[in-house]
C-alpha cells in the first residue's frame, strides 16, 4: 500500500477519534513532542497507557466484587486512571473516571459497578482504535525508512 494512502488512513482514523469524542486536544500535543530522533514516542506512551489502565481495571474490578467495598481505594485507582487519560488526551475515559469518582463519594457500590462498566467499555474502544493508529503508524515509519 502506498505511504499516502497510509497516512490518509491514518489521518482519517484520528479524525474520528476526535469526533467521537475519544480524544482531546491532549493527544494532539503529545503527538508533537515526537520527532525523528525518538520515532516511536507516542507508540510507547499509549502502550504504556494500555498497560497501566489494564491493571487498574483489573484491580477496580478485583475490589468493587468484595462483600465490603472501600471507596477510598477505589477513588485512588480512578484518580490514576482519570491523570494518566487526561495526560494521553483519553477524553471519554476521563468523563467515565469522572462519573465514577462522583458514585464513589456518594459510596454507591451499585453506581460504582455501571461506572466500572462504563469505563470498561470507553478504555477497550479506545484501545483497539490506538491499536490501529499504532499500526499504522509503524507501517509508515518502516515505508518511509525504506523497510518495507
Amino acid at each position: 500500500m502506498a505511504i499516502e494512502a497510509l497516512k490518509q488512513q491514518l489521518t482519517g482514523l484520528l479524525e474520528q477519534m476526535y469526533r467521537e469524542g475519544c480524544l482531546d486536544e491532549q493527544f494532539h500535543q503529545l503527538q508533537l513532542l515526537q520527532d525523528e530522533s525518538n520515532p516511536g514516542f507516542v507508540a510507547e506512551v499509549i502502550s504504556l497507557f494500555c498497560d497501566d489502565s489494564e491493571k487498574i481495571l483489573t484491580e477496580l474490578t478485583r475490589i468493587l466484587a468484595q462483600d465490603v467495598v472501600e471507596f477510598n481505594n477505589i477513588t485512588a485507582f480512578v484518580h490514576q486512571l482519570k491523570g494518566s487519560s487526561s495526560s494521553i488526551g483519553a477524553h471519554k475515559v476521563k468523563l467515565a473516571c469522572n462519573k465514577f469518582r462522583t458514585c464513589c463519594e456518594n459510596t454507591n457500590k451499585e453506581g460504582c459497578q455501571e461506572a466500572l462498566d462504563l469505563v470498561k467499555q470507553d478504555f477497550y474502544t479506545l484501545r483497539t482504535k490506538f491499536q490501529n493508529f499504532v499500526q499504522l503508524e509503524q507501517k509508515i515509519q518502516a515505508l518511509e525508512n525504506g523497510q518495507m
